[in-house]
């Protein structure tokens, strides 16, 4: 269906990172643009304050730093930063030159950082010292962290280079139904694609601060919780202290966030280990949840505890958010929202065809593949990229329903890809790593739920002939090979594994032998 609100009208040049910054520093100077923290305590300082002009002459500088390095327009450079404010200050400053960023979580495993250095094949990467780095090949310039942070402070200010709406902006990697994940590459007319989210997420206001609880390296952070404010003149805080979940109220209110984005499953632990009785999160105006399905209880629990109500929405590595709830909107149970005003979404058939179905029948998720908040295509895989398009549709393999009032129904999602703690990830890429296990003949992996709420990764083990994998030791083995989030919580030793006349493992059956075994032990 097709909402109600013009056509974006998208520049032939356009830099995505002077779009965030460049009339904020000219209209409000003065105004804090970042501001991080790492004590919760009132009455504590703020670990840094950067205000608008602050931000943007760091920004430049560093990106006049890169461009002295010989690095030049369409170079990629890896970001293996940890999470400190050096980490945006780069990825704003590589747009700022017209490099591409490559945005990478400092959870990553040194195979896995390799793996990505050999897959973006970058002109520089930016290193953190105590993170693991993997072979990086010999004409790779290796940016120091310290070296970094010297450059924030070079003699002379870049100009913003002069790109076209459609060159590529910065590249993401996500999990997808291969064993190694792939790279999604955006444009920087992308940061135009997510003004739809403004009102039809956000509702977002000139004087809001958007306090969001992940770190500056995952991109839900880096899209709501800076490029987004920024792009409003708003102020961005993050924390970057212990984050228990009992520090949050605190945080909320030293901070004075008005808007509070996160996972649903934190707004769960708030909650549950917060004192009994109301919780105090003022100026809080709402909050936001992306990155996995909640509970159908945490609206009104959270509700009827804090006074202020969770907006959610549906998105992907590919689109970003493109469905949601608002403030004004009438939630319905069971569903994220409707498609964002200005954006077309539908159903398709599964077996095929362009035509959508009418209201309430069941099939993949699209997107028209005219919207500028769309990837350019994913790096180095045209084989996958004939699969996600179908005429002038983008199908990223949910499952859904819409109804007779335009709100999206998910039903799952069609190629198995888990969601768990709000990242995507492959269970072929967990199952590739717990294969090597020298106690396993056969692994499985799904998204289970160990209780309302909450989802996690569960692997399914079928144990060799004369051994017996002792799940603390295989728990281990994976954390050695991949980030912590891509881990399997529980494991489950299993005589066979459910499969399909054709062989397939039946996902489906795995989450319910979980279910059955989880309830006979409750």
């Amino acid at each position: 269906m097709t909402t109600a609100l013009p056509p974006l009208v998208i520049p032939e040049r356009f830099n995505m990172a002077r779009y965030c910054l460049a009339a904020q520093a000219t209209q409000l100077p003065s105004k804090p643009a970042l501001v991080v923290i790492d004590d919760p305590a009132p009455g504590t300082p703020a670990l840094e304050i950067w205000s608008f002009a602050e931000l943007e002459d760091a920004v430049l500088r560093l990106a006049a730093a890169l461009e002295d390095h010989g690095l030049k327009p369409g170079d990629r450079i890896l970001i293996r930063l940890d999470n400190t404010s050096t980490y945006p200050i780069l990825y704003f400053a590589a747009i700022a030159a017209g490099l591409i960023a490559v945005a990478t979580s400092s959870q990553l495993t040194a195979a896995e950082a390799e793996f990505l250095m050999l897959d973006s094949a970058p002109r520089a990467v930016a290193l953190a010292p105590q993170l693991p780095r993997g072979t990086i090949p010999a004409d790779v310039l290796v940016l120091e962290e310290a070296a970094v942070r010297e450059m924030i402070r070079h003699p002379r200010r870049a100009a913003y280079a002069d790109t076209r709406a459609e060159d590529p902006a910065y590249l993401l990697y996500t999990s997808g139904t291969t064993a190694r994940p792939k790279g999604v590459v955006h444009a920087h007319r992308v940061a135009l694609g997510r003004s739809r989210t403004y009102q039809g997420w956000y509702g977002i206001r000139p004087d809001d601060i958007m306090l969001h609880a992940g770190a500056f390296n995952w991109t839900y952070t880096l899209g709501t919780g800076l490029i987004d404010p920024w792009a409003n003149g708003v102020t961005a805080t993050i924390f970057v202290g212990d984050k228990t979940p009992q520090a949050w109220p605190a945080i909320i209110r030293k901070s004075g966030a008005t808007l509070f984005a996160a996972v649903p499953g934190l707004f769960r632990q708030i909650m549950k280990y917060a004192p009994p009785g109301p919780i105090d999160v003022r100026p809080l105006r709402h909050g936001l949840i992306a990155g996995e399905s909640p509970a159908a209880s945490l609206f009104g629990d959270w509700q009827a505890r804090t006074g202020t109500e969770i907006y959610e929405a549906l998105g992907m590595s590919e689109i970003s958010t493109y469905v949601s709830t608002s403030p004004g909107m009438v939630r319905k149970d069971g569903s994220p929202g409707r498609g964002q005003p200005g954006r077309r979404v539908a159903i398709l058939p599964v077996e095929g065809g362009t035509d959508p179905l009418p209201p309430g029948h069941e099939g993949l998720l699209a997107v028209h593949r005219s919207d500028p908040g769309l990837m350019l295509g994913y790096w180095n895989r045209t084989d996958e990229e004939a699969e996600v398009y179908r005429g002038e549709w983008f199908l990223g393999g949910d499952l859904g329903v819409i109804d007779a009032d335009g709100y999206v129904f998910h039903q799952g999602r069609a190629n198995d890809v888990m969601k768990a703690l709000g990242y995507r990830v492959s269970p072929l890429e967990v199952e590739t790593a717990l294969a090597q296990h020298p106690d396993i003949a056969e692994v499985a992996c799904a998204e289970i739920s160990p209780r309302e709420g909450v989802t996690v990764i569960g692997a399914f083990l079928v144990a060799k002939p004369g051994h017996t994998p002792d799940p603390a030791d295989v728990v281990h083995f994976a954390k050695e090979r991949l980030a912590q989030y891509k881990c399997p919580r529980e494991i489950v030793i299993v005589d066979a594994l459910p499969r399909t006349p054709n062989g397939k493992v039946k996902r489906s059956e795995l989450q319910k032998t979980y279910k059955a075994r989880h309830e006979h032990s409750a």
